[in-house]
C-alpha cells in the first residue's frame, strides 16, 4: 500500500533523508520512530505532497506520488502534530469541508460525518464549535477528519503529542480501531511506548536513514529479556540480559543501587542507535 524507495530530502547542506526505503503492506500499522529531526515528518510531507523529493520515489496505493499526484492523495487521510481546525466553525462544519473538497454529495457527506462522529464518541457535540473542544477532543475530531472521504492510507504525524497519559491512550484506542477495519497506518512518534503498544513493525530512523526494520516483539528480543539501570556517577547506565538468572548474578556482584526491570522498545532503540528516542 506504501512504498518507498532510496527517498532523499535535502535542504542547502542538511540531508533531512538519505536514501530511506520500506514498504506498507495492506491493513498494517508501521511506525516511524526516532528524535525530533531524524527525518520523520519530513517524509510525510513527501508522501502527502507538501514537500517535494530531492531523490528517489514513493508509490501510494499503486500511484506515484507525483506522476499520478491527485490518484495518490484520494487514496491517503492525514493528521498533522499541529491544531489545524477552523477554531470558529462547528464540528460538523469542519467534517463537511473536508467532505465536499472530495466532492462527496450532501446525503454521503451527513451520513459519514454521523458514521464518524458517533466513531470517535463526538456525536453529541455535532453542533459545538472547535474552540470549545478539549485537546482530545480536538485530536479525535482531527482523525475523524482524516477518515472522511474513507482512505485507504492514514498518516499519523504524533497524533498524542502535548496529551495526558490517559487522553493518549483513548487515541490508541481509536487507532487500533481503526486499523482494524482494514486501514493502512504510518504513524511518527517519539513516545516510545506508543509504536510499542501500536505498530506491527517499527522502523528506527536516525539522522535521515533508517537503521533497522522489524517487529517490536523482535527488536526486544535482540536486546535482552531483562535490563539493569544503575548510577555511574551522574549518569544511569543500562546493562541487557537473556535470563533473570544472569541479571540477578550481575545484581549480587555490585555495590551500588540498581533497578530491575524488563526490556523495552527504548532499550532497544538505545542499543541499535546508541541515542535516546526524546530530544
Amino acid at each position: 500500500m506504501i512504498r518507498i524507495e532510496n527517498l532523499k530530502k535535502s535542504y542547502k547542506n542538511i540531508h533531512a533523508l538519505k536514501g530511506v526505503s520500506f514498504r506498507v503492506p495492506p491493513g498494517e500499522l508501521f511506525a516511524y520512530l526516532g528524535p525530533n529531526g531524524a527525518g520523520k515528518t519530513t517524509t510525510i510531507r513527501i508522501l502527502s505532497g507538501l514537500t517535494r523529493r530531492s531523490g528517489g520515489d514513493a508509490w501510494l496505493g499503486g500511484f506515484h506520488i507525483e506522476k499520478e499526484s491527485l490518484k495518490a492523495k484520494k487514496n491517503f487521510g492525514m493528521v498533522m502534530q499541529s491544531i489545524n481546525l477552523d477554531q470558529e466553525l462547528t464540528i460538523f462544519e469542519n467534517l463537511d469541508i473536508h467532505g465536499r473538497l472530495f466532492n462527496m454529495s450532501s446525503a454521503k457527506r451527513r451520513e459519514k460525518i454521523d458514521e464518524l462522529l458517533a466513531y470517535v464518541d463526538l456525536i453529541d457535540r455535532k453542533k459545538s464549535l472547535v474552540k470549545q473542544l478539549s485537546g482530545g477532543m480536538k485530536r479525535r475530531l482531527m482523525i475523524a477528519r482524516a477518515m472522511v472521504h474513507s482512505p485507504r492510507i492514514l498518516f499519523l504525524d504524533e497524533p498524542t503529542v502535548g496529551l495526558d497519559a490517559e487522553i493518549r491512550r483513548r487515541i490508541w484506542g481509536l487507532i487500533k480501531k481503526i486499523q482494524n477495519r482494514g486501514t493502512t497506518i504510518l504513524l511518527t512518534t517519539h513516545y516510545i511506548e506508543e509504536a510499542e503498544f501500536l505498530a506491527d513493525r517499527v522502523a528506527f530512523l536516525d539522522e535521515g536513514k533508517i537503521v533497522v526494520i522489524d517487529t517490536p516483539q523482535k527488536l526486544m528480543d535482540q536486546t535482552g529479556d531483562w535490563a539493569i539501570d544503575r548510577m555511574d556517577g551522574d549518569k544511569i547506565k543500562t546493562v541487557y540480559f537473556k535470563t533473570r538468572q544472569k541479571a540477578d548474578a550481575f545484581i549480587a556482584s555490585q555495590q551500588e543501587s540498581y533497578t530491575l526491570r524488563r526490556v523495552n522498545l527504548e532499550d532497544s532503540f538505545l542499543s541499535f542507535t546508541g541515542k535516546k528516542v526524546l530530544c
